[in-house]
């Protein structure tokens, strides 16, 4: 276990570093280009049917964390500002259900809709999972005027009118190559088919809002713990993205890093100390049940730049129909 582990810690550092000492993964990386190419092909040559409602995909063709999750949240309560009435739809990674569709409530117990989806509902949208996506936004799609897709830009099943590309301005593309040599789901030449290419850190900020106390909802300032030693907890794409956000207002950073989508327990988040545990917002939905009054977690939103921000409008207003027009 522990030598596959160092393997895969192995890959990864050469996906963001020198592809050199990935390629005796070529065979491999052979196998997953030619496929993948012939998916694309296939769908490109039978395209699928359109779902009577417009779709926008925000989605990566990178591995790993982007500032997505807050991307669409913001892209959601500016389509409402808009007119524009939306639902969203996820594959829901992480969480399993008897039923799909499944509609996300706030009963709906995140190991049935996953986290991100869960986390989504503060947006105030009408969310449904699905792991054929498609029929999710079959499920929706006579209640709004646009559907925003939490990923599924591989999803090609899907039928989509927009499609939003999200990267990390830290880790961009890494090395160039795709899996498993690189970390690239598809080739760098798909940006030129995408409506908008946005970078986290270039074209939007995920910047912290509020310290929320997981068990009470209590509000503190941001910078009740400057100079304070806590544990942080991150179980998302990027979880040094989130350390140094925490580093930033200060705080003296005990780091627990975990696997995307984690599924937490108790004891992942319990320590022999009595420093605070402060969390990502997206790991506190799986945590909320055994936290406590020393645990918290960071709330954030996604601030585009000016520039950004009229891109957006525009795609927003050509995809969508205005539910009052």
């Amino acid at each position: 276990m522990a030598e596959q582990s160092n393997i895969a810690a192995h890959i990864e550092r050469h996906w963001y570093g020198s592809a050199l000492g990935n390629l005796w993964l070529l065979p491999l990386w052979c196998i997953f280009v030619l496929v993948s190419g012939l998916r694309r092909l296939w769908y490109r040559m039978l395209p699928v049917k359109n779902l009577g409602v417009p779709v926008l995909v925000i989605g990566n063709i990178a591995i790993g964390g982007t500032g997505k999750t807050p991307l669409i949240t913001y892209l959601a309560k500016r389509a409402g500002e808009l007119g524009l009435r939306v639902g969203i739809v996820s594959r829901g990674y992480g969480g399993q259900s008897d039923t799909y569709p499944l509609n996300v409530t706030a009963e709906t117990p995140v190991s049935q809709s996953g986290d991100e989806p869960k986390l989504l509902m503060r947006t105030g949208c009408h969310i449904v999972v699905d792991p054929k996506r498609s029929r999710a936004v079959h499920f929706l799609k006579d209640d709004v005027d646009l559907v925003l897709s939490d990923d599924g830009l591989q999803h090609y099943a899907m039928a989509r009118a927009g499609e939003i590309v999200v990267s990390d301005v830290t880790r961009g593309f890494g090395n160039g190559w795709q899996l498993p040599i690189g970390p690239l789901r598809e080739p760098i030449s798909r940006l030129n088919s995408v409506d908008l290419c946005l970078v986290n850190g270039e074209d939007f900020i995920v910047q912290p809002v509020a310290l929320v106390n997981a068990n009470t909802g209590e509000q503190a300032k941001l910078d009740t713990f400057s100079n304070k030693s806590v544990h942080a907890i991150a179980g998302i794409g990027n979880p040094a993205r989130f350390f140094t956000t925490l580093k930033t207002l200060g705080y003296m950073v005990e780091e627990h890093a975990f696997a995307d989508h984690h599924a937490f327990v108790k004891k992942d988040i319990t320590f022999s100390d009595v420093l605070p545990v402060v969390m990502t917002e997206k790991d506190w939905v799986k945590c909320r049940e055994f936290s406590n009054d020393n645990t918290w977690f960071l709330q954030v939103d996604a601030q585009p730049t000016a520039d950004a921000a009229q891109k957006i409008d525009e795609l927003l207003i050509r995809l969508g129909t205005p539910a009052h027009g």
